[in-house]
Protein backbone atom coordinates (compact mmCIF):
# COMPACT_ATOMS: atom_id res chain seq x y z
CA UNK A 1 0.00 0.00 0.00
CA UNK A 2 1.28 3.48 -0.96
CA UNK A 3 0.81 5.56 2.18
CA UNK A 4 1.79 8.78 0.33
CA UNK A 5 -0.54 8.02 -2.03
CA UNK A 6 -3.20 7.56 0.83
CA UNK A 7 -2.23 10.27 2.77
CA UNK A 8 -3.11 13.16 -0.29
CA UNK A 9 -6.56 10.95 -1.21
CA UNK A 10 -7.96 11.54 2.22
CA UNK A 11 -6.60 15.30 2.18
CA UNK A 12 -8.73 15.25 -0.80
CA UNK A 13 -11.58 14.00 -0.14
CA UNK A 14 -11.28 15.89 3.50
CA UNK A 15 -10.87 19.40 1.74
CA UNK A 16 -13.83 18.46 -0.37
CA UNK A 17 -16.03 17.71 2.29
CA UNK A 18 -15.20 21.30 3.67
CA UNK A 19 -15.65 22.82 0.54
CA UNK A 20 -12.19 23.95 0.03
CA UNK A 21 -11.82 22.74 -3.64
CA UNK A 22 -8.86 24.48 -4.89
CA UNK A 23 -7.27 22.35 -1.89
CA UNK A 24 -8.61 19.57 -2.91
CA UNK A 25 -8.65 19.37 -6.28
CA UNK A 26 -4.12 19.97 -5.67
CA UNK A 27 -4.38 16.90 -3.02
CA UNK A 28 -6.22 14.45 -5.47
CA UNK A 29 -3.45 15.06 -8.08
CA UNK A 30 -0.94 14.64 -6.47
CA UNK A 31 -3.09 11.29 -5.60
CA UNK A 32 -3.56 10.09 -9.06
CA UNK A 33 0.38 11.10 -10.01
CA UNK A 34 1.20 8.82 -7.30
CA UNK A 35 -0.96 6.10 -8.64
CA UNK A 36 -2.02 7.04 -11.67
CA UNK A 37 -5.02 3.74 -11.61
CA UNK A 38 -6.45 5.55 -8.77
CA UNK A 39 -10.20 6.08 -11.00
CA UNK A 40 -12.01 7.41 -7.79
CA UNK A 41 -8.89 10.40 -7.71
CA UNK A 42 -9.71 11.07 -11.17
CA UNK A 43 -13.66 11.16 -10.68
CA UNK A 44 -13.26 13.57 -8.13
CA UNK A 45 -10.78 15.92 -10.21
CA UNK A 46 -13.10 15.59 -13.29
CA UNK A 47 -16.38 16.33 -10.94
CA UNK A 48 -14.12 19.20 -9.26
CA UNK A 49 -13.17 20.55 -13.00
CA UNK A 50 -16.73 20.57 -14.01
CA UNK A 51 -18.15 22.06 -11.10
CA UNK A 52 -15.85 24.97 -11.74
CA UNK A 53 -16.99 25.18 -15.39
CA UNK A 54 -13.40 24.33 -16.88
CA UNK A 55 -14.67 22.09 -19.37
CA UNK A 56 -11.58 20.75 -20.89
CA UNK A 57 -9.98 20.06 -17.53
CA UNK A 58 -12.64 18.29 -16.67
CA UNK A 59 -13.25 15.80 -20.15
CA UNK A 60 -9.40 15.44 -19.97
CA UNK A 61 -10.08 13.94 -16.38
CA UNK A 62 -13.33 11.49 -17.90
CA UNK A 63 -11.09 10.41 -20.32
CA UNK A 64 -8.79 9.50 -17.58
CA UNK A 65 -11.33 7.20 -15.90
CA UNK A 66 -12.66 6.11 -19.51
CA UNK A 67 -8.94 4.72 -20.12
CA UNK A 68 -8.90 3.04 -16.77
CA UNK A 69 -13.12 1.47 -16.76
CA UNK A 70 -14.10 1.85 -20.16
CA UNK A 71 -17.55 0.19 -19.81
CA UNK A 72 -18.41 2.62 -17.25
CA UNK A 73 -21.81 4.15 -18.90
CA UNK A 74 -22.38 7.16 -16.42
CA UNK A 75 -18.87 8.52 -17.07
CA UNK A 76 -19.74 8.25 -20.96
CA UNK A 77 -22.74 10.18 -19.75
CA UNK A 78 -20.25 13.04 -17.43
CA UNK A 79 -17.95 12.95 -20.87
CA UNK A 80 -20.53 13.96 -23.13
CA UNK A 81 -22.03 16.16 -20.70
CA UNK A 82 -18.99 18.00 -20.30
CA UNK A 83 -18.06 18.13 -24.16
CA UNK A 84 -21.13 19.61 -24.73
CA UNK A 85 -20.93 22.39 -22.42
CA UNK A 86 -17.42 23.01 -23.27
CA UNK A 87 -18.58 23.41 -26.96
CA UNK A 88 -17.48 20.15 -28.58
CA UNK A 89 -21.09 19.34 -29.88
CA UNK A 90 -19.92 17.10 -32.14
CA UNK A 91 -17.59 14.83 -29.67
CA UNK A 92 -20.42 15.22 -26.68
CA UNK A 93 -22.31 12.99 -29.58
CA UNK A 94 -20.37 10.48 -29.69
CA UNK A 95 -20.21 10.17 -25.73
CA UNK A 96 -23.68 9.71 -25.40
CA UNK A 97 -23.97 6.81 -28.31
CA UNK A 98 -21.52 5.14 -25.96
CA UNK A 99 -23.48 6.31 -22.73
CA UNK A 100 -26.72 4.42 -24.47
CA UNK A 101 -24.79 1.89 -25.88
CA UNK A 102 -23.32 0.34 -22.31
CA UNK A 103 -26.80 1.40 -20.96
CA UNK A 104 -29.90 1.99 -22.89
CA UNK A 105 -32.44 2.57 -20.19
CA UNK A 106 -30.07 5.87 -19.78
CA UNK A 107 -32.82 8.46 -20.48
CA UNK A 108 -30.53 11.32 -19.56
CA UNK A 109 -27.86 10.42 -21.90
CA UNK A 110 -30.76 10.05 -24.72
CA UNK A 111 -31.80 13.59 -24.00
CA UNK A 112 -28.40 14.50 -23.75
CA UNK A 113 -27.93 13.65 -27.16
CA UNK A 114 -31.48 15.30 -28.22
CA UNK A 115 -30.03 18.24 -26.91
CA UNK A 116 -26.60 18.06 -28.83
CA UNK A 117 -28.29 17.54 -31.94
CA UNK A 118 -31.02 20.09 -31.88
CA UNK A 119 -27.72 22.87 -31.58
CA UNK A 120 -26.13 21.30 -34.80
CA UNK A 121 -29.88 21.41 -36.32
CA UNK A 122 -30.06 17.94 -36.99
CA UNK A 123 -33.42 17.58 -35.56
CA UNK A 124 -34.72 14.10 -37.22
CA UNK A 125 -32.09 12.91 -35.07
CA UNK A 126 -32.47 14.96 -32.13
CA UNK A 127 -36.00 14.13 -32.30
CA UNK A 128 -35.35 10.38 -32.45
CA UNK A 129 -33.17 10.77 -29.24
CA UNK A 130 -35.78 12.62 -26.93
CA UNK A 131 -38.31 10.49 -28.05
CA UNK A 132 -36.04 7.74 -26.29
CA UNK A 133 -35.82 9.88 -23.53
CA UNK A 134 -39.61 9.85 -22.98
CA UNK A 135 -40.04 6.16 -23.52
CA UNK A 136 -37.50 5.82 -20.60
CA UNK A 137 -39.29 8.42 -18.33
CA UNK A 138 -42.71 9.25 -19.67
CA UNK A 139 -43.66 12.32 -17.15
CA UNK A 140 -40.40 14.36 -18.34
CA UNK A 141 -42.67 17.16 -19.65
CA UNK A 142 -38.83 19.36 -20.61
CA UNK A 143 -38.30 15.94 -22.57
CA UNK A 144 -41.52 15.74 -24.79
CA UNK A 145 -41.31 20.01 -24.97
CA UNK A 146 -37.65 19.41 -26.83
CA UNK A 147 -39.27 16.24 -28.82
CA UNK A 148 -42.00 18.30 -29.61
CA UNK A 149 -39.52 21.46 -30.76
CA UNK A 150 -37.64 19.21 -32.19
CA UNK A 151 -40.31 17.88 -34.28
CA UNK A 152 -41.22 21.08 -35.35
CA UNK A 153 -38.21 22.53 -36.41
CA UNK A 154 -38.11 18.86 -38.91
CA UNK A 155 -41.06 20.02 -40.28
CA UNK A 156 -42.86 17.18 -38.75
CA UNK A 157 -46.37 19.06 -38.04
CA UNK A 158 -48.44 15.58 -37.07
CA UNK A 159 -46.13 14.11 -35.00
CA UNK A 160 -45.84 17.71 -32.65
CA UNK A 161 -49.84 17.72 -32.43
CA UNK A 162 -49.39 14.04 -31.04
CA UNK A 163 -46.67 15.40 -28.68
CA UNK A 164 -49.27 18.18 -27.07
CA UNK A 165 -51.92 15.91 -26.72
CA UNK A 166 -49.63 13.30 -24.56
CA UNK A 167 -47.92 16.42 -22.99
CA UNK A 168 -51.29 18.05 -22.09
CA UNK A 169 -52.43 15.36 -20.09
CA UNK A 170 -49.84 16.22 -17.32
CA UNK A 171 -48.17 19.06 -18.07
CA UNK A 172 -50.66 21.39 -19.77
CA UNK A 173 -48.72 24.66 -19.29
CA UNK A 174 -45.32 22.87 -20.93
CA UNK A 175 -47.88 22.08 -23.59
CA UNK A 176 -48.90 25.24 -23.94
CA UNK A 177 -45.63 26.65 -24.31
CA UNK A 178 -44.84 24.09 -26.82
CA UNK A 179 -48.03 25.05 -28.96
CA UNK A 180 -46.71 28.93 -28.33
CA UNK A 181 -43.31 28.44 -29.20
CA UNK A 182 -44.05 26.26 -32.21
CA UNK A 183 -46.59 28.87 -34.25
CA UNK A 184 -49.32 26.16 -34.06
CA UNK A 185 -52.65 28.64 -32.86
CA UNK A 186 -54.08 25.66 -35.14
CA UNK A 187 -53.74 23.34 -31.73
CA UNK A 188 -54.44 26.09 -28.84
CA UNK A 189 -57.88 24.25 -28.71
CA UNK A 190 -56.33 21.35 -27.35
CA UNK A 191 -55.08 23.73 -24.30
CA UNK A 192 -57.33 23.44 -21.81
CA UNK A 193 -58.12 26.89 -19.95
CA UNK A 194 -55.30 27.16 -17.17
CA UNK A 195 -55.42 30.00 -14.12
CA UNK A 196 -51.89 30.72 -14.77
Amino acid sequence: MNFDHWRHYARGWVFHFLGRHDAAYEAFVAAFRLDPRDIQAARHLAAIAASRQRWEVAADWFEKVLALQADDADSWFNLGFVRERGGQTEAAIAAFKEAVRLKPAQDRAWYGMGLAYARLGRHDEAAAAFQEAVKLQPMNGEAYYQWGMALHHARRPDEVKAVVEKLVDFEPKRAKKLVQDAERADLMPLIPDLPF
